[in-house]
């Protein structure tokens, strides 16, 4: 089965992340910064909605998730990419 998401061969040329990377470098300086902080900003409530009082713990914790669940992270982590790229890409037209 062909998936859209693996690197070379992909009808985007390139990965996921390499087109957000061009993309970043870019698109408007603007909409850039603002895909980033709203990025940081959900991070942040994220690790606040774990109430990561111990920030150790809380890597051990994230570090073991990422390792049991390794494909699961691998596939949102480049729906994440494209999610920001169609972000970035809308408001930049």
């Amino acid at each position: 089965m062909y998936n859209i998401f693996e690197d070379e061969d992909d009808i985007f040329m390139g990965s996921p992340k390499s087109k957000f990377m061009d993309i970043i470098f870019n698109a408007n300086r603007g909409l850039v910064d603002a895909e980033l902080e709203r990025i940081i900003e959900r991070m942040a409530v994220l690790e606040l909605m774990l109430n990561a009082d111990d920030a150790e713990a809380l890597e051990r914790d994230i570090a073991q998730f990422a390792f049991e669940n390794l494909d699961d992270v691998q596939t949102k982590v480049k729906s994440l990419y494209i999610e920001s790229m169609g972000n970035v890409l809308t408001q930049n037209e």
